[in-house]
């Protein structure tokens, strides 16, 4: 059993920074960060696989960070310069299978079975 459980989220003008975190119970060989919008399917941020590569979805790229710190057993999203569209409530999701991911790899549901309960981003004036 994988139990997680995110903190960080809150309220954030836009150009602000914002870091997420996620402590993880159990063994997990693989995580990601998901998000859901207002009204909208869930979807693949970013993802970090079992050889510690990172993969982001397209409108993140070059303002997100996903990393994994293994002493702490804590997954990290560090969000730059967050627009009005980065709005969300944000998941961790683990998996134990141990991967490793293409360079065009997405962030996928159904690759991670194990999710947390969300933290919500606004960002607004």
């Amino acid at each position: 059993q994988v139990q997680l459980r995110e903190s960080g989220g809150g309220s954030v003008q836009p150009g602000g920074s914002l870091t997420l975190s996620c402590t993880i119970s159990g063994n997990a060989n693989c995580m990601a960060w998901f998000r859901r919008r207002s009204g909208q399917a869930r979807e693949g941020v970013a993802s970090i696989d079992s050889v510690d590569s990172t993969n982001y979805a397209n409108d993140v790229k070059g303002r997100f960070t996903i990393s994994l710190d293994k002493a702490q057993n804590t997954l990290f999203l560090q969000m730059k310069n967050l627009q009005r569209g980065d709005t969300a409530v944000y998941y961790c999701a683990a998996d134990r299978a141990w991967r490793t991911a293409s360079s065009i790899y997405q962030p996928t549901e159904s690759d991670y079975a194990y999710w947390g309960q969300g933290t919500q981003v606004v960002v607004s004036d």
